[in-house]
């Protein structure tokens, strides 16, 4: 996982986004698409058309992060919406990051008793 601080919100690009862009130009579309300024320290994740790639941009407060994941099989579960950001927590980019559906996780256990 990356090691962020606890305060660093995590905003998902809805929509596709050109995999051959570097940090520069994913900086870009943060600051001019998404309207947020992408040397604020906060994470901006960013799929591919297939869906089997991710981009992550992160500016550490020292210099430009740029993390890559792609899946050897399956997809990203991605927001429906076709523009702008969507705020999730770090707890969801883990679980995004493993393959994971984060909109809707399902416990692998349930309590056999009260109190």
């Amino acid at each position: 996982m990356i090691p962020v601080p606890s305060n660093t919100r995590v905003w998902l690009a809805a929509g596709v986004t050109d995999m051959r862009r570097g940090f520069n130009t994913l900086a870009a579309q943060a600051a001019q698409v998404l309207a947020a300024d992408p040397y604020s320290g906060h994470l901006f994740v960013f799929r591919g058309r297939r869906g089997d790639l991710l981009k992550i941009i992160w500016w550490d407060g020292q210099g430009a992060c740029l993390f890559s994941k792609r899946l050897e099989k399956g997809r990203f579960v991605w927001p429906a919406a076709r523009d702008g950001k969507v705020s999730v927590t770090a707890a969801q980019l883990a679980m995004l990051l493993e393959g994971i559906d984060w909109r809707m996780p399902a416990r692998t256990w349930r309590p056999l008793s009260i109190g």
